[in-house]
Order: structure tokens, then C-alpha cells, then sequence
């Protein structure tokens, strides 16, 4: 995991080729979205960023409440799906 997240395009690719799997699966946009959230919520409280971008993330993820955050996970998965 730790070589993923070392580059923030590497990430973006990894999560977009997650997230066209569970489409691929049937899984839906909302669970999708649920799922994205749960894991932002895992990086924040366990996992350093490793760039600048991954920093901007988590800064922006601390100081979000609940609604904020997921938003932001939407918007990640959003991003995911360009890459």
C-alpha cells in the first residue's frame, strides 16, 4: 500500500481501477460513495501522508465534519473515475 500512495497519480489510478471493478461487480454510486468515505476515515487515523497532495487531502479531511467529508469522498471517487 505504502508504494500506492507514495505518488498521487499512482493513487488516483489504483482507486479508479477499484472503483470500475465494483461497478463492474453491480455495486452502486452510494455504496460506492459509503465505502470511499470508510476508507478516508481509515487513511486520516492511521496513514502519513506521503505528498503534498495526500497532505492537502488530510488537512482538508481533520477539519471537515461529517457531511464535508463525505463530499470530499464523493469527490475523490469522482476523480478516480477520470483516471
Amino acid at each position: 500500500m505504502s508504494t500506492v500512495l507514495s505518488n498521487f497519480e499512482t493513487w488516483k489510478k489504483f482507486l479508479g481501477d477499484r472503483v470500475e471493478a465494483a461497478k463492474n461487480m453491480g455495486i452502486s454510486e452510494e455504496a460506492i460513495a459509503k465505502l470511499a468515505y470508510e476508507i478516508g476515515e481509515f487513511l486520516e487515523s492511521k496513514v502519513d501522508p506521503q505528498n503534498d497532495e495526500e497532505r492537502v487531502l488530510k488537512d482538508l479531511w481533520e477539519v471537515g465534519d461529517e457531511s464535508e467529508r463525505k463530499t470530499i469522498a464523493r469527490l475523490m471517487v469522482k476523480l478516480a473515475n477520470r483516471s
